[in-house]
């Protein structure tokens, strides 16, 4: 029996402004599993991003359970959210995050500084994965001398570097023309199907929703479908 790697049960998120309660996610339950791409779409103010945020550890659900792996991030406080999520999560932004500042190499090294790695290590870990997004030869370049398409690889080799076993994307193609959100698109379905990493993607674009493996329809905080 195949075990899931994400298990959300009875998820509400509830906001306060003043005297009125915002609720972006209202008892949502949902399974992902391990390697699984998957694309969450719906209408603005639907609860994608704030599920991606719970999903990443970045916010904490109002009530309900959930689990990644063996991990009940539920029931963990915000240090122990920024801990795991440094293992575990990869982000990937529609507009990058790049440092202007920095190299390609010194974006994708950044996330490495808090680990305990000596520079050798770093090294290696950074090139592996420039090589993977096919920017082996762009690492001294600073973003202003990138394409938008090369921007997100770094960005996504960013994502990458510590090794995590969950991704979470958020609209990673929405700022790219089509040609460019191909790419990404196709490395993403290699992370998940070769790399077996799993994969959560908010967009907006139904193309991009097609290469995921499955799609899950939110609207008023609530699931709808899943394809």
């Amino acid at each position: 029996m195949k075990h899931s790697y994400i298990q959300a049960l009875g998820i509400t998120k509830e906001y306060h402004k003043g005297e009125q309660c915002i609720t972006p996610l209202a008892g949502l339950s949902m399974e992902v599993f391990p390697a699984e791409f998957i694309a969450l779409m719906g209408p603005s103010g639907s609860g994608k991003t704030t599920l991606l945020n719970i999903i990443a550890g970045v916010d904490s659900p109002s009530s309900g359970s959930l689990r990644i792996g063996d991990s009940h991030l539920d029931q963990m406080n915000r240090d122990q959210l920024t801990r795991w999520r440094s293992r575990n999560v990869g982000y990937v932004f529609q507009l990058y995050h790049l440092l202007p500042v920095l190299s390609a190499y010194e974006n994708v090294e950044l996330p490495l500084l808090i680990h305990s790695m000596n520079k050798r290590e770093r090294r290696d870990r950074v090139e592996t994965v420039m090589e993977q997004v096919g920017l082996i030869d762009r690492m001294n370049h600073k973003p202003k001398e990138l394409s938008g398409g090369q921007e997100q690889r770094v960005a996504i080799a960013r994502a990458l570097v510590t090794d995590p076993s969950l991704i979470v994307a958020d609209e990673p193609t929405g700022d790219l023309d089509r040609h460019s959100a191909d790419e990404i698109l196709d490395l993403l379905v290699s992370l998940s199907e070769v790399q077996k990493r799993t994969i959560v993607m908010v967009t907006h674009d139904p193309k991009a929703a097609a290469r995921a493996s499955r799609l899950l329809e939110l609207e008023k905080g609530k699931l709808l479908l899943g394809k």
